[in-house]
């Protein structure tokens, strides 16, 4: 029997706050790492549960704790105990369709965020949700699933020291998150953009159904992807200009050249909507100059065959009194004037450069 989808229309009437899983069910196990890292050390484990991450050492050691599976909603609300976080944080956490944010919990900053990649055998674009809690001395961030691609590389820089990751804090530990997301976001639009310039191709080439297709497919994507970047602009200028004392002033240095990026990100998504926008027009030339050939040929040959046929016309009267249907050469004189007026007509057609 299949699963049911929880969406956010099954949760009207529910007190606000109410922790339900909104989505596509999971059936795999949830888990939960934690790394612990100061300058001159870092030890690495994987939890059973939640719980046995506290009480969080205290600074300047960094706890990251990264929670792979939010459908187990008995994890989710047991870190909000102890760390303290509103229901309607908890909630949010649950939800995988929330917009990219970021609010001032006073004591914590609440960061979700999208990461994209690129489904290589799907040709498409993947999400997925990144809900980031950041405290004083730890990083909390909770996933979806069991997935890498941004935390992977982050977490062996970590092993491997390289850098200066050991040397900062958890806002740090924040920022370089924020970094491997955006420019995760720029791997993607590279293979977009390739996806664009070959239906680019096609479409003038040889346009069809698949083609439009296609294109539509590729406008879709564009907005998913304008929906899940545009939001991050916003998320990264209010972390680098807000008051919060989490966001130390030589992280917020960071988080202007991430804020640049992110631009950079943008002004690449516009430019393949406006060429997307733009392929509609080239679909529609395309199709239009491959049957104004069609009709040209058409038109050629009927222009042809219009005096042969007026000719042929005239010779099938059969009236009694005609004197070429008494010749003897009347016939073949016929055909020669037909095969001389459409050979004259081909010729001059050929000269107006219509052929």
């Amino acid at each position: 029997m299949a699963q049911t989808v929880t969406k956010r229309s099954d949760k009207s009437g529910l007190p606000p706050g109410t922790l339900i899983h909104v989505g596509a069910p999971r059936a795999e196990e949830p888990r939960i790492t934690v790394m612990v890292y100061d300058s001159l050390q870092m030890s690495e484990k994987e939890l059973e549960g939640i719980g046995e991450a506290f009480p969080l050492d205290e600074r300047p050691t960094v706890t990251w704790i990264n929670v792979d599976g939010i459908h187990d909603v008995e994890i989710v609300e047991d870190l909000g105990q102890h760390l303290g976080l509103h229901p309607l944080v908890l909630e949010d956490i649950l939800n995988p369709g929330q917009r990219p944010k970021v609010e001032d919990l006073g004591e914590q900053l609440y960061i979700v965020l999208k990461m994209l990649d690129w489904d290589e055998d799907g040709g498409q674009v993947t999400a997925e949700q990144i809900s980031v809690v950041l405290g004083t001395n730890y990083v909390v961030t909770l996933q979806e699933g069991a997935g890498g691609d941004v935390l992977d590389p982050l977490r062996a820089r970590i092993r491997e020291a390289k850098g200066t990751i050991k040397e900062e804090g958890a806002d740090y530990l924040a920022y370089s998150l924020l970094d491997g997301v955006v420019d995760r976001y720029f791997g993607v639009l590279e293979n977009l953009g390739d996806k664009v310039e070959d239906l680019e191709t096609h479409l003038i080439g040889s346009p069809g159904r698949e083609a439009l297709q296609e294109l539509h497919d590729l406008k879709r994507e564009m907005i998913f992807v304008r929906r899940s970047v545009w939001p991050l602009r916003e998320v990264i200028a209010v972390l680098e200009r807000g008051g919060s004392p989490l966001i130390t002033g030589s992280t917020r240095v960071y988080l202007r050249d991430v804020y640049d990026h992110t631009i950079q990100v943008m002004d690449s998504v516009e430019t393949l909507r406006e060429m997307l926008s733009g392929m509609l027009d080239i679909y529609l030339s395309s199709v239009s100059n491959r049957l104004n050939e069609v009709m040209k040929v058409l038109t050629i040959f009927a222009s042809i065959f219009i005096p042969l046929t007026f000719i042929a016309g005239v010779y099938g009267m059969n009236f009694h009194y005609m004197p070429e249907l008494t010749w003897r050469w009347g016939y073949p004189a016929v055909w020669l004037v037909m095969l001389g007026v459409g050979v004259a007509m081909l010729l001059y057609f050929r000269r107006k450069r219509w052929l």
